[in-house]
């Protein structure tokens, strides 16, 4: 079945009335909806002129390619292309956007971002209109993040960056399962495992399943991983 997407295109004709010299801005987000709703959001304001639009990661990085904008709004779960594959594959890319990760995802995703090279996070339980103002200051070259004690967090227990469903992943490969036995146990596809895992090893500093268990295996002995 056909992904729903909105096509990627030169969208600047949709605003009128920019400023002279607007920050040019690109999004990239899974979902329609979200898309829209950040079009109209960043169409009202005048700081901004709109160049593309992407429905994954994939796409973004061919607009890259294309179209010269200044800061990009991405998401951080997408089928073809994730976050991390964006913000990876920009760093192969002079010039490039400064990017802008918007994301329901918790703040372990915020560190991982920040460590691959992003310039701003954002929180979609946060309102709206807060992108807004991050998405300005990223333009004139600040770094944009929630407060992220990160030496306290690992020091204290190295798990606390993981996110519950990454927890629970991490228990189950600590019972020996294999991604197929994951896939069926917790009813996602291989590629979703795999995904979780991927940034589960990230976060931990892990490079495999077994460094992983390693961790969990030393937080819960009180021994340091």
């Amino acid at each position: 079945m056909t992904r729903p997407s909105l096509p990627l295109t030169d969208l600047t004709p949709a605003l009128g009335g920019a400023e002279a010299n607007p920050i040019r801005i690109g999004f990239a987000d899974k979902n329609p909806l979200v898309l829209r709703g950040l079009q109209s959001l960043f169409g009202e304001d005048r700081r901004f002129e709109l160049v593309v639009s992407a429905s994954d990661g994939e796409r973004f990085l061919d607009a890259v390619a294309r179209f010269e904008f200044d800061v990009g709004i991405i998401g951080w779960v997408m089928a073809n292309g994730d976050g991390r594959a964006v913000l990876e594959g920009l760093k192969e890319r002079t010039p490039a956007p400064r990017i802008v990760v918007y994301t329901g995802a918790d703040l372990g995703v915020a560190r991982l971002a920040m460590q691959l090279g992003a310039a701003g996070f954002l929180s979609k339980s946060e309102p709206p209109e807060r992108l807004l103002d991050v998405v300005a200051e990223v333009a004139r070259g600040r770094m944009m993040f929630p407060f992220l004690d990160l030496g306290r967090a690992a020091a204290a227990d190295p798990l606390a960056c993981l996110t519950g469903r990454e927890r629970e992943l991490l228990e189950r490969l600590a019972e020996g399962l294999s991604n197929e036995g994951l896939a069926r146990r917790f009813g996602l596809s291989p590629n979703t495992v795999k995904f979780h895992l991927r940034n589960l090893y990230e976060k931990l500093g892990a490079a495999n399943r077994a460094q992983a268990v390693a961790v969990l295996l030393g937080r819960d002995r009180g021994q340091p991983p």
